[in-house]
């Protein structure tokens, strides 16, 4: 405890200045914020002010004008204003009132009969009907005896601009309407004073939010804070906005902020210089600690072996993993140069060359597999992959190699080859067995033949004319059907024996018609006629006969079967044999009912059979020898009928 109280008061003594500048950046950081916040109210505030003050202004002028038209209209209908009398007063009023663009004097039917300033007809030119802008209004007036205001319209020739509609009465009969046009570039002309038009662009809008007219000194690039306000006067939507134009800089505050932020740079670089010496003997120690604490890590989690050698191929570094493989202890292996001792002494001259060939940097990429020992002696197989040793500097200081121990992979990969020798071995006796008939029949001919001939010896020796020459062709034609019988015998021992697989050169064409011949007579039997063509050129491969026989007669066999099954109509089974430039492909094609759909993916998978009494393994043993031989075996749909199964083999080079 006593030894962690000085860490912790150097590091609270580290801490606590770049605390308190932060706290005083930050709360120099809050005061801006809260004049800004301050100063943005009051903007606020003041713009509210002021475009209250321009819509009361604005009110006022309309509703004043609106007063005045109203008088106009009671003079009209008491008769105290005579129409010339009229024309003055407009004229008068509109002379005084510049909001005002013009007055008109509607009759009962909407029609302009007086004009001031004077004009011809309508003024605007829109007929006395509903589709005049203003005849809405006008209505209204009518209906309700009182004023009422239009929307805003593009007059032609003048803007946007807006009416009021006053009605006039004669003995209680409606007359018609004082109509009072307002044209909003005039309303804001004249109604939104200098100072306004410095601090603010103010707008006329309708409902629709589109400006009706402007009044503003300068483009707004940046605009700021606006406000808006509806007149009531004139209705459906008539609103005045006000937008602040961007404030000028505050150089104060700015020059405030600056002088914050490099104060607290200064205060950084200072607290930097201070501990940059503290910061390098933690850095060191950190870097210490990280380094034992990953070899640590490394050493009691790895599971595979390491091994780290010089470039003179002395051991310097090896982990516990390494070292339960083989069985010496890391003081024993370390500094140890070749032979190293757990080099196997039988396997020495290979273990050497394959050392030699990694200091030279020619280790193969994807690892190497070598034999190694225990130290009690027990041999092993180690998985090997090496790769360069860098250092700090980028230079190679060695090799590091990670070694697996896969003796217990090689052994169950030698029993899966002994299994699968087997259940060939097995397949071929199966097929033997099926075949019993055939090989009585190609036994029983030779044999006929040779009783036949020893009976001829026999009736010569006893004839009264017997000469010992004409025994001579008979006992001559004996023994050649005796070694044909052998040769029947030895290729059904070749066939079935336990042997390792033998590549030697084969002519495919005579493997194929030795196969042939086991199977044909079973063929006739069935009633299978059987059609071979072979190559012109015989194809010369790398093959074990055996086992290319062994995969013709299941093939075979199957073709049969399934012709057997199907009415073939006397079709027979086509075996050809086609040679390519690199490669030889035997096809046998059957006629029988052919491969369903849905067992087409299945077909060569250990113990799928489409057979009631089948193993399931003839197509996948098939396969597994083929591909043995760098071959590939496939089966297509035959285009008469049934299916076609093909093998292709890799020829030898003339």
């Amino acid at each position: 405890m006593n030894a962690r109280n000085p860490l912790i008061g150097r590091t609270f003594l580290q801490t606590m200045p770049i605390a308190a500048m932060a706290l005083v950046v930050m709360l120099l950081g809050v005061l801006l914020w809260v004049l800004q916040r301050t100063e943005l109210e009051e903007e606020r505030l003041t713009l509210i002010k002021d475009i209250l003050w321009v819509e009361q202004n604005i009110h006022f002028h309309l509703t004043s004008a609106e007063e005045k038209l109203a008088q106009m209209a009671t003079d009209l209908e008491r008769g105290t204003l005579s129409p010339d009398g009229f024309a003055v007063s407009a004229r008068a009023l509109v002379a005084n009132n510049k909001e005002i663009d013009r007055i008109l004097l509607r009759d009962e039917s909407g029609r302009a009969i007086l004009a001031m300033p004077p004009a011809e007809g309508d003024p605007y030119g829109y007929p006395p009907d509903e589709t005049a802008p203003w005849w809405t209004a006008f209505s209204l007036a009518r209906s309700v005896g009182r004023a009422a205001w239009t929307g805003s319209f593009i007059a032609p020739g003048r803007g946007p601009v807006f009416e009021v509609h006053v009605p006039v009465y004669r003995h209680r009969q409606f007359a018609g309407t004082i109509v009072g046009i307002f044209a909003t570039e005039g309303l804001l002309t004249h109604l939104v004073p200098w100072w306004v038009a410095e601090k603010y662009k103010v707008e006329l809008v309708d409902a629709g939010g589109a400006v009706l007219g402007t009044k503003t000194g300068v483009d707004l690039f940046q605009p700021g804070p606006s406000h808006q306000v509806g007149l009531n006067p004139p209705g459906q939507g008539v609103a005045v906005v006000a937008t602040v134009y961007r404030s000028a800089t505050n150089l104060v505050r700015n020059i405030l902020a600056a002088a914050i932020f490099t104060l607290a740079v200064v205060a950084a670089f200072s607290l930097w210089l201070l501990r940059r010496s503290v910061q390098r003997r933690q850095a060191a120690e950190q870097a210490l600690l990280a380094e034992h604490a990953f070899r640590k890590a490394m050493e009691d989690s790895l599971t595979v072996g390491m091994r780290a050698r010089d470039l003179d191929g002395r051991i310097t570094y090896v982990n516990p993993a390494f070292c339960q493989m083989v069985g010496w202890s890391a003081a024993e292996l370390v500094g140890t140069a070749p032979p190293m001792p757990y080099w196997l002494p039988e396997e020495f001259d290979q273990t050497m060359e394959m050392h030699r060939r990694v200091m030279a940097g020619d280790a193969p990429p994807d690892g190497f597999e070598i034999q190694f020992r225990r130290k009690n002696g027990e041999p092993f197989w180690a998985l090997v992959y090496e790769a360069p040793l860098i250092g700090a500097d980028g230079r190679q200081t060695g090799w590091m190699a990670s070694v697996l121990d896969v003796t217990e992979r090689k052994r169950a990969q030698e029993m899966a080859r002994q299994q699968q020798e087997q259940l060939q071995r097995t397949a071929r006796l199966i097929t033997m067995g099926e075949m019993a008939s055939t090989l009585a029949h190609e036994l029983n001919q030779p044999l006929s033949a040779i009783a036949s001939y020893t009976a001829g010896c026999l009736n010569r020796l006893d004839s009264p004319r017997f000469e010992r020459e004409d025994l001579r062709p008979a006992l001559a034609k004996v023994g050649q059907q005796a070694q044909r019988a052998g040769q029947i015998i030895r290729r059904v021992h070749d066939f079935v024996r336990k042997s390792e697989p033998r590549l030697n050169a084969c002519a495919l064409n005579q493997v194929i018609e030795d196969s042939v011949g086991f199977i044909e007579f079973d063929a006739r039997q069935r009633g299978i006629p059987i059609q071979v063509a072979l190559a012109g050129a015989d194809p010369q491969v790398e093959a074990d006969r055996i086992l290319l026989e062994q995969v013709m007669l299941n093939l075979v066999r199957n073709g049969i079967e399934a012709m057997s099954h199907a009415d073939h109509s006397g079709a027979p089974l086509v075996i050809t044999v086609e040679a390519a430039d690199d490669h030889a492909v035997v096809k046998v094609a059957d006629h029988g009912p052919g491969i369903a759909a849905d067992a087409a993916d299945s077909l060569f998978q250990p113990f799928f059979t489409t057979k009631d009494e089948g193993m399931g393994m003839g197509l996948n043993i098939c396969r597994s020898i083929i591909e043995f031989h760098r071959g590939r075996l496939w089966f297509e749909p035959n285009p008469s009928g049934g299916s076609v199964f093909c093998f292709s083999l890799p020829t030898r080079a003339a």
